[in-house]
């Protein structure tokens, strides 16, 4: 069932909040040994927040939007009954001291915690392993990564263990494995949704990363269920100096009328490597706009050079260095390499302060493209999943690329802070998830919600399956 038809049955007493517990963790014990997708299972915590949940009903309370509803927890945020580890030795045994906003947000809507998700240490891959915990596997293809670094979140969500989970989103997190697991996955407006104590801790080297790319946000297997997670942990909050009010309601986006939109379509920024079996996948679901949903599809390109460089340079001036360089001498050789070897990188100011000055000019660029468009598609990645272990193809299209030159479309629009969400386009001949990218106007969120939820009626999903889950589950 999808998260809006488990609150109405609980809500309405057709389904007890411990029934559906059960049956979350039930499921999550039966894919477990298969996908790998928990740090920190939750059973126990479950369990009493579904006590209490059924305790309201009873009492003829509120029970709230969510009740009985399960959700996984990324574990790059925090939550005060479960480890939160990051993927890394530094904090394996760390519980924070309180809930992240929307941990706490989503807990006061009847939701159920069942546990957190697995993710790269710290969040600085978009794939999904660590030192810590087993490797998340896709559950398309066993033997392919689930995209990262939401990749617990992912693979959970792909296998019906909860109906929507929260995924961060810094470089593309969300939309990378929400792509990658054949599920949608949104990316609302920059300050949209309160981080806290989240990339703002400053007590936190690693935990306090990523402040100005960052967003939380949902990943599920429909439209409504991301509108309505988005309902619940959306609005502005004093610790969190990016949060903007709200000015709409999110289930009613939905419904919004959508045809006459005039949007840009672009292959690949005029610059990116891209499989060709994506091209054409991604291309063909472009289409549907225009034969579909009636809406004039132009092929254009935003106008900038590839902003690689800078945007990792964004990510050092938002991580506290010297906090996490005094971890190497002791922890360097549990670290991951990729993390030991950007710490280890010898930044100058002048490569931090271009950095600044390079989202600068993307964001001006960006925004004089989109006065001609409502809304922008692409591919959600350059590649379909590929085998666990890598951070990326080494060639693609026949270029050899650097390992994380297959996120080229996710990176920038985490520059600009823009609205932005995956659909699934399509399926490769082996059975692969690909995504559609659909990247809306500055801070137009309506916008995105309502073509996300106009290609899905036009082209649903809802109801394809890994055949792992027919074949674990019976």
């Amino acid at each position: 069932m999808t998260a809006a038809e488990i609150a109405g049955k609980v809500r309405a007493k057709q389904l007890s909040a411990t029934e559906v517990a059960e049956a979350a963790l039930e499921r999550m014990d039966a894919f477990e040994p298969h996908i790998h997708a928990f740090s920190a299972p939750g059973h126990e915590v479950a369990r009493a927040a579904a006590k209490a949940v059924d305790a309201k009903i009873a009492a003829g309370e509120d029970p709230g939007p969510l009740a009985g509803v399960p959700v996984g927890i990324k574990d790059l945020v925090a939550t005060k009954d479960l480890v939160t580890a990051m993927g890394s030795h530094v904090y394996r045994d760390f519980t924070p001291e309180e809930d992240d906003i929307v941990v706490a947000r989503l807990r006061e809507a009847g939701a159920l915690v069942i546990g957190k998700t697995n993710v790269p240490e710290f969040g600085y891959s978009g794939v999904g392993h660590n030192p810590v915990f087993e490797t998340t596997r896709n559950p398309w293809n066993l033997d392919m990564t689930p995209g990262g670094s939401s990749a617990g979140s992912g693979a959970s969500v792909a296998c019906g263990v909860s109906p929507f989970a929260i995924g961060s989103d810094g470089g593309g997190s969300i939309r990378i494995p929400s792509a990658h697991c054949g599920l949608y996955g949104i990316k609302a407006s920059m300050g949209r949704v309160p981080l806290y104590p989240g990339c703002r801790d400053a007590r936190y080297p690693g935990v306090s990363s990523w402040e100005t790319l960052e967003h939380i946000g949902p990943m599920s297997r429909t439209v409504e269920d991301s509108a309505l997670m988005l309902s619940v942990i959306s609005g502005p909050d004093p610790r969190d100096r990016h949060t903007i009010p709200m000015e709409f309601d999110w289930l009613e986006a939905l419904k919004r009328e959508f045809k006459g939109k005039r949007i840009a379509y672009s292959e690949d920024y005029g610059y990116a490597a891209v499989d060709p079996r994506v091209r054409e996948i991604v291309r063909a679901a472009a289409k549907v706009f225009e034969s579909d949903l009636g809406c004039t599809v132009e092929e254009a390109d935003p106008g900038w050079e590839d902003p690689f460089g800078a945007f990792w340079g964004l990510v050092a001036a938002d991580s506290d260095l010297a906090g996490m360089r005094a971890w190497l001498p002791e922890h360097a050789h549990h670290m991951s390499p990729h993390l030991v070897d950007f710490l280890q990188k010898p930044f100058t100011a002048e490569d931090l302060t271009n950095a600044n000055i390079a989202r600068k000019a993307l964001v001006t660029r960006m925004a004089h493209f989109m006065q001609d468009y409502d809304l922008l598609l692409t591919p959600t990645l350059a590649v379909p999943p590929f085998p666990v272990g890598m951070q990326g193809p080494e060639k693609t299209e026949g270029r050899i690329t650097h390992p994380t030159a297959w996120l080229s479309f996710t990176l920038p629009i985490n520059m600009t802070g823009q609205p932005a969400a995956t659909v699934p386009a399509g399926w490769t001949d082996d059975g692969l998830p690909v995504g559609l990218h659909i990247v809306g106007r500055h801070l137009d969120d309506p916008t995105v919600l309502a073509a996300s939820a106009a290609f899905e009626a036009a082209r649903p999903w809802k109801d394809k399956w890994p055949a792992l889950v027919s074949e674990v589950m019976g």
